[in-house]
């Protein structure tokens, strides 16, 4: 386990919407190397860099065209080169955005896979036996291709899947076992891809769709085993890089994948959703809302178990956002948001502060897709950073913004908002210096659950010698809690303690040293 990860906070940077240095509309990697202090003063001393390769950006980066190569509106591999070692300068440390289950379909590996002349690259990618057979349980592009044959997309149809075989195989015809030797060479050139970037200097990946892999394998036995030998290599020889993974289940991403981390997404009706964005008919009912109808066993329920059979192992990820959700003002306000910021910097694992969140920058409803966003794309808009033009993103026309920027006069920026008192940013940054100077409030302490009974707030916790209550909704509570206040930590809102009971106002938040 990377030793910097104990005390890791990350920064997820979408980098064409992060700052603009050359007046394109499109953000850069100069841009980021230019506000690392910005990053590291919110306390974040990691960063996720979305896709940054050479890519027709048919979904945003996420078709890779070439692995090895920075797409040319970012930059180029010198100014990559120049960004980590600024960041590392700084005691920062940078992960890449890794795609292993599919490509762009204008890849040269595609390129010569679709041509009915057999090469190397003929089962780098999925295809049917011939233009005839689709199977419509399957995801396929139809006869576009020089071959005989259909081939098998993980989304969009400019995504082809990559051919790490089939756990299940149900068309023996055109399907290979994941043991067969082009599923193994798919997961060698996956490895090769990964070299290439850590012996450039770069410090791991967030790994897309890791769970992706291996197609008919319900279980993901053979998946977990793909990135459980990526784990192995990693270890033996790049043992400070790190890895987490869109997967959403810790159990098979950490203890059987050997993940370092594993991201707790948004899932509709999960213990993510039913937390923090859980619209059931229109009505708000997530936990972290002033109606007070949520429910935390829902959470609860999922979060322990997988907290205690993956502790020792790696690391449960909360995020306050990402670039595939609606932002949080989407479903709270300031002072929910203000809370579900300080219940996720007071949990264990290592958690991710989603570019401009620390604002409030608020999710634009109104916008056309852009690369492939759709209904992610207002989550997507650039960084707010002052009042002058672009809100500081950019000194492009407006026209050539990659997204346009906030319209409302009360946008939040840096400017508006870092010497605000009261604001989120605040708050955000208070949280994440008390998780830097209290170990017992980081990644590795211990936590024991306090109170957490279906349909009843608060929510409270044990973080080691301290205690934390969170109370979101619109009303005062109180719990039997049999322990001495020794020292106020952090409060937001009011709180009591009198050694018989917690007394927790509407829409609050308390830190508590008891022993």
């Amino acid at each position: 386990m990377p030793n910097w990860l104990k005390d890791a906070v990350f920064y997820e940077i979408y980098p064409q919407s992060f700052y603009d240095t050359n007046a394109d509309g499109i953000g850069d990697l100069k841009g980021i190397t230019e506000k690392l202090d910005y990053v590291k003063g919110l306390g974040c001393n990691a960063i996720w860099l979305n896709p940054i390769y050479d890519s027709p950006f048919m979904d945003a980066g996420y078709d890779v065209r070439d692995h090895k190569k920075v797409a040319a509106r970012y930059g180029n591999e010198d100014d990559l080169k120049a960004l980590l070692d600024k960041a590392h300068s700084m005691n920062m440390h940078i992960l890449l955005d890794l795609v292993p289950g599919h490509t762009s379909d204008t890849h040269p590996w595609f390129q010569e896979a679709k041509k009915a002349k057999k090469s190397e690259f003929t089962n780098r990618y999925i295809f049917t036996n011939c233009v005839w057979e689709a199977p419509p349980e399957y995801r396929l592009m139809c006869g576009i291709c020089e071959r005989d044959g259909n081939y098998l997309v993980n989304y969009f149809s400019s995504q082809p899947a990559l051919n790490y075989g089939f756990y299940e195989v149900t068309h023996p015809q055109w399907q290979l076992p994941h043991d067969h030797p082009s599923a193994k060479a798919s997961a060698e050139a996956l490895k090769d891809v990964m070299r290439h970037w850590l012996d450039f200097g770069v410090d791991g990946f967030r790994v897309d769709m890791a769970d992706s892999l291996v197609k008919n394998d319900d279980e993901k036995i053979a998946t977990a085993a793909i990135w459980r030998d990526v784990r192995e290599m990693m270890d033996k020889d790049y043992p400070d890089a790190a890895l987490v993974s869109e997967w959403c289940n810790p159990q098979r991403s950490i203890k059987n994948g050997g993940f370092h981390m594993d991201f707790y997404l948004d899932h509709y009706g999960n213990g993510y959703s039913t937390l923090f964005r859980y619209l059931v008919d229109g009505e708000n009912k997530s936990f972290f809302c002033k109606d007070g109808k949520g429910d935390i066993s829902t959470f609860l329920d999922e979060y322990l178990v997988n907290y205690e059979r993956t502790k020792d192992l790696g690391y449960i990820s909360f995020m306050t956002n990402n670039h595939d959700m609606p932002r949080g003002t989407f479903y709270m306000d300031d002072d929910t948001i203000k809370l579900s910021h300080a219940m996720m910097f007071t949990m264990p694992g290592v958690p991710f502060l989603y570019y401009g969140d620390e604002l409030g920058m608020r999710y634009q409803t109104e916008l056309v897709s852009k690369e492939g966003g759709f209904s992610r794309t207002g989550s997507r808009t650039p960084m707010q950073w002052d009042s002058s033009e672009n809100l500081g993103f950019s000194q492009a026309s407006a026209d050539k913004l990659y997204l346009p920027v906030d319209g409302n006069e009360n946008a939040p920026t840096v400017e508006n908002q870092k010497n605000k008192k009261g604001s989120i940013y605040e708050n955000v940054t208070n949280i994440i210096k008390l998780r830097h100077e209290i170990p017992q409030l980081a990644n590795d302490s211990e936590f024991e659950l306090i109170y957490g009974e279906k349909n009843k707030y608060p929510f409270a916790y044990r973080r080691g010698d301290y205690a934390v209550f969170v109370n979101p909704s619109g009303n005062d509570v109180e719990i039997s809690f049999e322990e001495k206040e020794l020292e106020r930590i952090y409060t937001i809102g009011n709180a009591e303690f009198d050694g018989k009971s917690a007394k927790i106002s509407a829409s609050s938040f308390a830190i508590i040293k008891t022993k």
